[in-house]
């Protein structure tokens, strides 16, 4: 690993396995656990930096200067990858889908402040950025230059995820993760033991592409995984009071901070199911806690 790289991954925090205690889970019979990645780190939380660490070791080890990604104007890749760019010594360059809002907002500025260089593309330029799947297959890329398509869905990514597999010592029967492009959850399928049952919750609306986009991603077939595609209350990054309620209620009981895109959508996902007897008694499920707490500055 690059040293800029193992530098900087000493900075980071233990991600901790923490069980939730709740009568709920006690009447059925179920054990939950989350995967507390949310701790790693205070900015480069969660899948974030998972999915970053081998694509960022690759580009310095390519000698890159300059990382050129896309996202939202929220986007929790983007505010990581800025971040990250600043601590390496590297630019950075973001896509960002929409036009420029008249006052930037918190996320915006925070990658605008780590150096980041903010370009704003119309929504039909940005859905064509989505088929360049490459480091080297932007059109119009300079030498030095790196491109790291949404979310970090890169194959190189998933070598990430996996590490988070490796840290958890305890035998379960279910693993639990948001899906957004889906990275994380391929590289969950690919490295867990085939007893486990992988279940991802898609946090977008008609996200059935997801299935097709996690295939391509994996090394081999695999059939013991499943998104479920019915708890994104309305599409992306919507947030009703019904789910912002679960959250705080969540967070009372358990004091584990949620975001309402991601991982609040997953966890009223998981109560939901198990209200409706889904899961059989005595299973252990382990939800993948995917950090992003800095999206909630948007819901304020």
């Amino acid at each position: 690993m690059h040293p800029k790289l193992i530098a900087l991954k000493e900075k980071f925090n233990p991600s901790v396995l923490s069980r939730i205690v709740d009568p709920l889970l006690d009447r059925h019979g179920i054990e939950l656990w989350i995967k507390r990645d949310d701790l790693l780190h205070p900015v480069i939380s969660g899948n974030k930096w998972r999915k970053l660490k081998y694509i960022l070791d690759h580009a310095l080890s390519l000698n890159a200067h300059t990382l050129i990604s896309m996202g939202g104007a929220y986007s929790n890749h983007l505010h990581a990858l800025a971040y990250a760019g600043r601590q390496l010594g590297l630019k950075t360059i973001g896509l960002i889908r929409g036009e420029r809002p008249e006052v930037l907002n918190p996320t915006l500025l925070d990658m605008q402040h780590w150096g980041m260089e903010l370009r704003f593309v119309s929504r039909s330029d940005y859905r064509l950025l989505r088929h360049y799947k490459g480091w080297q297959d932007l059109p119009g890329m300079e030498s030095g230059q790196y491109w790291l398509p949404e979310g970090g869905a890169q194959a190189l990514a998933l070598k990430g995820v996996a590490e988070l597999i490796q840290e958890i010592d305890l035998p379960y029967d279910i693993i639990c993760a948001p899906c957004g492009t889906g990275t994380t959850l391929a590289g969950i399928i690919e490295a867990v033991p085939d007893q486990v049952f992988v279940l991802g919750f898609a946090a977008l609306k008609n996200a059935g592409f997801l299935n097709a986009d996690i295939e391509q991603l994996l090394e081999r077939p695999h059939t013991h995984w499943q998104i479920n595609l019915d708890y994104h209350f309305g599409g992306f990054a919507k947030a009703p009071s019904e789910l912002l309620d679960f959250m705080r209620a969540f967070e009372l009981k358990t004091a584990i901070p949620l975001e309402p895109i991601y991982t609040g959508k997953m966890l009223y996902a998981l109560y939901d199911l198990m209200a409706k007897n889904h899961f059989k008694p005595g299973q252990r499920i382990i939800a993948v806690h995917t950090g992003g707490l800095q999206g909630n500055r948007g819901f304020n």
